[in-house]
């Protein structure tokens, strides 16, 4: 049986430093995109309360971008500074779960902040 070479070339440093420059300015675009969502937000001059609902949803989806950006610049800082794929997907992986963690621990308190005072004291 002959040894099969690598579907995909390695990326060489030139090329990491290129996606961490990408990412910078995906940052960049992403925390304008939220400056603008949050000045609509601030102005309150919406026709109907649909706008504004669009308009909160909005921020939602950027602070997902926001959260997403920040783990692909984790993942190239690490390639930059010489780690393997391997070793720098398992860091975003990670940076996914405590989000995801956090997320929930959030969700818990609101819950618990809408219970009735009578079933607070039972607990």
């Amino acid at each position: 049986m002959e040894y099969r070479k690598a579907k995909h070339i390695p990326l060489n440093p030139e090329e990491i430093l290129e996606k961490v420059a990408e990412t910078e300015e995906e940052m960049q675009e992403v925390l304008k995109w939220k400056k603008e969502e949050e000045e609509k937000l601030k102005q309150d001059k919406f026709k109907t309360h649909q706008a504004k609902s669009s308009c909160l949803r909005a921020l939602k989806k950027v602070q997902r971008r926001i959260d997403s950006v920040k783990g692909m610049q984790t993942y190239w800082k690490s390639r930059k500074e010489g780690v393997s794929h391997f070793r720098a997907s398992i860091d975003l992986n990670e940076y996914w779960a405590e989000l995801k963690e956090k997320a929930k621990e959030k969700e818990k308190k609101k819950e618990e902040e809408n219970l009735p005072e009578l079933l607070k004291k039972k607990l």
